[in-house]
This record gives structure tokens, sequence and C-alpha cells, in this order.
């Protein structure tokens, strides 16, 4: 009896569980024999391994193409590009948190993406494994205070640049979410929805925003009654109810309208999302 024989021979069940559950690799022949098989299990075996396989080949280009502007810099002679991004724009309370992190050359992970769309158990494990693959990364934090005197726009750049000065080793080329960072003698190129197109800014978007979360987590304890663990501190109705049941925290942005109106104070007349320029494209890497 042949090996592929011995194979089919053995309970369907075995082989879902060997090939498909554990993913060990299909001996040649295996998939087409399934594919004859009078056993419906086996012929439904072999659909769910073909898909998978499809599945996988759909995530590799992803992936490929979520690297296609660290490949242009690594092949260009930049061996470490760092990506950049930040969370905490919108809140009504709590800072703003920046991560910067540099990949190793060619690192991919199954599944990132822009920590958005990510649910809070994924954003948390890759978190983990970035933090343990990458080659550095830093977070950058913009307390409250200087949301406050900065507005948030400004404060956003500040806690980026945090970040990214606080890498070790310096890169040698950074990528930004849709903006650039002042005062930043790197070379640097500003990619619109950049954490969407970018695995490196998407892998500081997910450490950025994990960060910031376990941070709301720990006010929760200290200033109870407004649900900082649930909702991070956004603008949503169980927040601005507590906002206005509670008063404003110490850590309420003073300078963002809800918060002024639940402490009587007049709406501050600026801007304080200053629409940022279209990051020029850079002529080289």
């Amino acid at each position: 009896m042949s090996d592929l024989e011995r194979l089919l021979a053995k309970p369907i069940g075995l082989l879902r569980e060997r090939f498909l559950i554990r993913g060990r690799p299909v001996p040649e022949g295996l998939l087409e024999a399934l594919e004859l098989d009078e056993r419906r299990a086996a012929r439904e075996l072999a659909r769910a391994i073909r898909s998978r396989r499809e599945k996988n080949r759909s995530e590799g280009q992803r992936l490929r193409n979520l690297l296609r502007y660290e490949v242009e810099l690594w092949e260009s002679g930049h061996l470490h590009v760092a990506g950049v991004d930040e969370a905490g724009m919108a809140p009504l309370a709590g800072p703003v948190v920046a991560a910067a992190v540099i990949l190793p050359r060619h690192y991919k992970l199954r599944g990132i993406d822009d920590s958005k769309v990510l649910d809070a158990d994924t954003r948390g494990r890759m978190a983990i494994e970035l933090k343990r693959d990458a080659v550095a990364w830093a977070v950058g934090v913009a307390e409250v205070e200087e949301i406050d005197r900065l507005n948030i726009y400004r404060a956003g750049l500040l806690a980026l640049r945090r970040a990214l000065l606080a890498l070790a080793p310096t890169p040698s080329f950074v990528l930004v979410d849709a903006r650039r960072i002042p005062e930043c003698v790197i070379p640097q190129r500003g990619i619109v929805h950049g954490d969407a197109l970018s695995l490196t800014i998407a892998a500081a978007s997910i450490i950025a925003k994990t960060t910031r979360d376990a941070h709301m987590a720990e006010q929760d304890t200290r200033y109870p009654g407004y649900g900082f663990s649930a909702h991070k501190g956004y603008p949503t109705p169980q927040h601005e109810a507590a906002l206005r049941t509670l008063g404003a925290c110490p850590i309420h942005r003073r300078s963002f309208a809800p918060v002024r109106q639940a402490l009587g104070l007049d709406p501050i007349q600026e801007l304080l999302f200053e629409a940022p320029p279209v990051p020029p494209e850079p002529s080289g890497p």
C-alpha cells in the first residue's frame, strides 16, 4: 500500500485535523484524490483546503502591497525605516499617544491592518507580537494640558515627534500617516491613509492604540463613573451623559466644546483641528 493509499484509509476527521486545522503540508496527490473520493466528507475537506490556500495567497498579496513603500526604501539602502502614527485625537479626555516602530526587513504579520478595523483582542495580540519582533519601538505622549495649550493638531504632532525621538536606533527614513513631523531632520514621507497602506504605519497605529486604551482603562479606576474603560474618552452618548451629570474631571480636555459646555464656559473661537496640507511627494528616498 502506498503512502497516499494509507492516508486515504485514515478517518476524514483525522485528515481534517492534520491538514486543515494544524495546517500540515498536504502530500502531493492527496488533494486530487480527496476531490475524487466517493465520501462526501472527503470532498468537503478538499474544498476547504483549496479555499484556505486561496485565502493564504490573497493574504500574501495583501501583505506584499502593504510593504510597497518599505520595499522601495529598503532597496534604496535605508536599513531602518520607521512608521509613525498616533491615537486619541478625537476624544474629550485623556492624552494623545503616538508610536514609532522599526520592523525587520520584509517583516509580515498575518492579518495586520489599520488598528481602527481590528477588534480589541486582535489588536492586543498583535501589539505583543510587534513589540517582540520589532527592531525598535517607542511611544510619545502629549498630555491634556498640552492639548489645551497648543490645540489638538499641534499636540498630535508633538506626540509623533516624541515617539520618533525615543527610537533607538535612529531610523534613516520615516513614514507618517498623512502628515509631516515638524523639526524632523530625518527624511520623511506623509502617506494619506497610511495606516491602511503601509505595514509599518499600521504597526505603529496598533501600538499607539493599545497603549492609549490601557492608559484610559487605568484612568477609569481613578475617575469612576465616566466609563473611560469602555469608550476610552471618545464622545459617546454614555460619556456625554456622564459629563452632564458629574461635570469634568482633571483629564478632560478643556479646549473641547462638550467639556467647556459641561463647565459652563464659552466656546473657544479658534480652529482646534487645523487642516494639514497635503504632504508633498519626495523627490527620492
